[in-house]
């Protein structure tokens, strides 16, 4: 495996849950839980403008997993779930064209 030259690492990770977050006051917002291949972590991402969070369920996403934890309404977040906006500003998520293995870092 190629190291990353990033500070920070990217990692492709599978959604296996995902759910609406109303406790954030933020309809957008979403909890997920994210298989990176060795654990399973938690992340609040805003995806509710483009998805619904059973649509996530079984995608791969790109995710920063050595920036810390964070607890968010009580849900402890521990990946920051990558994304880009769209033409209207809202995210669109980060993730590999075709499968990948769980896990892989970005290079």
């Amino acid at each position: 495996m190629v190291e990353s030259p990033f500070d920070t690492t990217f990692r492709v990770g599978e959604v296996v849950d995902a759910e609406s977050f109303p406790e954030t006051n933020k309809p957008e917002m979403a909890k997920l839980r994210i298989d990176l291949g060795d654990e399973t972590v938690g992340s609040v991402a805003q995806t509710g403008y483009n998805y619904e969070p059973a649509d996530l369920v079984g995608r791969q996403v790109l995710c920063a997993t050595d920036l810390g934890s964070v607890r968010i309404a009580g849900f402890e977040s521990e990946v920051l779930t990558v994304g880009v906006p769209d033409a209207d500003g809202h995210p669109v998520l980060v993730g590999p064209d075709e499968a990948v293995p769980v896990g892989g870092t970005l290079y």
